[in-house]
């Protein structure tokens, strides 16, 4: 961990981070430490909006697993203020509060053109969402994997993250690449990032 860094504290993890820690789900006897990813290159964080998901509201069934009940359509996505040098995005949705020491990635792709600026939603039910890629996620799909957590937790925070990368493709990354993989690919590359976090539980 670098001298001075703040601990974000999630539930069942605490990484090194610069940002305020968000709030979390867990007791405090259920945590570990993780390191956090590489902070991107440049200040500017992307506004990340959706038609179909909110800022910390509960996600509708519309975008919930099949498991839980829901119809697994991914979430529309929008995003802006992105450096002009971006050549790809990626993006991912991450649940921090799954009881697995290492959170759960629902949702990988990457490779996407420098000049897409939204998805619609359903477009992650597809291995090529608007021209990209998709890669494997937690659930063992190439594709969206919407919440479904255990039942009796508290609501799990999902976090969608948008990604703005300055190379047109991430070398070798594919569509067996893991989320833990990819943001490891992504190393250096990142020029900005900027998040929407929805919460579900039942």
């Amino acid at each position: 961990m670098q001298s001075g860094a703040r601990l974000l504290q999630t539930s069942g993890i605490s990484i090194s981070e610069q940002d305020e820690p968000m709030s979390t789900t867990a007791s405090e006897g259920d945590r570990i430490s993780i390191r956090a990813p590489q902070p991107p290159k440049m200040g500017n964080t992307i506004a990340v909006k959706s038609q179909s998901i909110a800022e910390g509201a509960p996600i509708g069934m519309e975008h919930v697993f099949t498991g839980c009940g829901g119809k697994n359509v991914s979430p529309q996505l929008t995003w802006s203020g992105h450096p002009a040098e971006a050549k790809s995005f990626a993006i991912s949705c991450f649940d921090p509060d799954a009881p697995t020491g290492s959170g759960y990635w629902h949702w990988l792709a990457f490779d996407i053109p420098g000049s897409v600026t939204s998805l619609e939603a359903g477009a992650g039910n597809d291995d090529s969402p608007a021209g990209g890629k998709s890669g494997y996620t937690d659930y063992g799909m190439t594709e969206y994997g919407g919440p479904c957590p255990p039942k009796g937790d508290p609501a799990h925070r999902y976090i969608f993250t948008v990604y703005a990368l300055d190379v047109e493709k991430i070398e070798g990354a594919s569509k067996k690449t893991t989320g833990a993989t990819l943001v490891f690919m992504m190393r250096g590359h990142v020029l900005a990032t900027g998040t929407i976090t929805a919460r579900f539980g039942h």
